[in-house]
């Protein structure tokens, strides 16, 4: 049997994204996590950032994985038209690219026609659908993130999807790719993000993590939701939604705003959670979502593209309309029905071992990276 060509793999981070950034937010060791399980199956990796000299600190916390940053502090614009320059040794060296998101897939595009390398197209959501809900179908964000995919997906010898739903729209636009969009959930670390014990679970108590916004996470439907409940709600995130929520948490001090935390410890406050909610308007494929179930946390969650395909109704969680009198209905339920709390629990955490456990995911990434690299 042939020895395997080891993987020399660049990971093209999402454009204006850094090291830095992923560590504010609490986002670093989930991000990161899928890497390092590469690292231990034999995948050399190198990370592009946007970040300046500062994501160099990152060397000793990721131990074995190169960073290329912008070390120069040359403007956004002019370093992402040079980096398939800027970063020449380590581009070389590689066998494999792929990027993070669709935005900044351009850079990672160009680099891998000039160094002549195989190209996978990773994107966790569609980003002109995004684009579209936000700001319209002839907004300019939306006509720019449409033709990125355009551009980026048709020069990619592989693109990588988190959902069917999302294969299913790429081919739809672009259907000579066929066989070449392939879907690879996200990952959630099972073993930190695992169930407590039950006596820790706080009666009537539930838990949001995410963005602050209303546009996608449709809050004030939640809060409103909750006026009448006797519930304690922890809203965990950061958005621009913060300062009407806090005005909010002062009318009804049983919602509790923490801000962003870092990703070690969310665990601990699923754990505690007796339902853990996301009602949003919309997803790509929600990691917040997949944590909470690995937590065995019931869920009460939203019927819309992007959760529907995760959450089976009545055995992984509850779905439900994006409305305050849904929302309401539902959770009131769910708290008032322990047998109904431990069995969505029980096949929420079985589902996340089985479908989206990092090491599974590791596995499936190095199975599709050999399929390009090996002659």
């Amino acid at each position: 049997m042939a020895r395997r060509q080891p993987i020399r793999l660049v990971l093209f981070f999402t454009s204006g994204v850094s090291l830095q950034k992923w560590d504010e937010l609490g986002m670093l060791s989930r991000e990161v996590a899928l890497y390092q399980r590469l690292q231990r199956l034999g995948v050399e990796v190198t990370f592009v950032t946007y970040g300046d000299a500062g994501d160099r600190q990152y060397n000793a916390r990721l131990p074995g994985i190169r960073i290329c940053c912008n070390t120069g502090g040359l403007p956004r614009h002019v370093y992402e038209r040079l980096l398939p320059l800027l970063h020449l040794r380590a581009l070389r060296r590689a066998n494999l690219f792929k990027t993070n998101q669709t935005e900044g897939g351009a850079a990672a595009l160009a680099s891998a026609r000039l160094h002549n390398k195989p190209l996978i197209a990773r994107c966790g959501y569609m980003w002109s659908e995004f684009m579209q809900r936000r700001h319209g179908p002839n907004a300019a964000a939306t006509r720019r993130s449409e033709a990125t995919e355009w551009q980026v997906f048709g020069g990619a010898d592989q693109v990588v999807v988190t959902t069917e739903a999302m294969r299913q729209s790429v081919v739809r636009r672009q259907p000579w790719l066929g066989g070449r969009v392939t879907v690879i959930p996200n990952y959630v670390d099972t073993e930190t993000f695992s169930p407590g014990a039950a006596q820790d679970v706080i009666p009537n108590h539930l838990c949001y993590v995410g963005r602050l916004d209303d546009a996608q996470k449709n809050l004030t439907a939640l809060v409103g939701a909750v006026s009448d409940l006797d519930v304690t709600l922890d809203l965990i995130g950061e958005g621009p939604l913060r300062p009407a929520l806090e005005e909010a948490a002062v009318r009804n001090p049983r919602v509790r705003l923490w801000g962003g935390l870092p990703h070690s410890e969310l665990p601990d406050h699923l754990r505690r959670a007796a339902v853990f909610v996301l009602p949003s308007h919309y997803e790509g494929h929600p990691k917040t979502l997949i944590e909470a179930m690995a937590c065995g946390t019931p869920i009460v969650t939203t019927d819309v593209p992007g959760i529907r395909e995760l959450v089976r109704d009545g055995e992984t969680g509850v779905l439900c309309a994006p409305n305050t009198d849904a929302l309401r209905t539902r959770i009131a339920a769910l708290l008032s029905d322990a047998v109904l709390r431990a069995h969505i629990g029980r096949g929420a955490r079985d589902f996340a071992v089985q479908h989206y456990a990092v090491d599974h995911i590791a596995k499936t990434e190095l199975d599709l990276y050999y399929g390009l690299v090996q002659p």
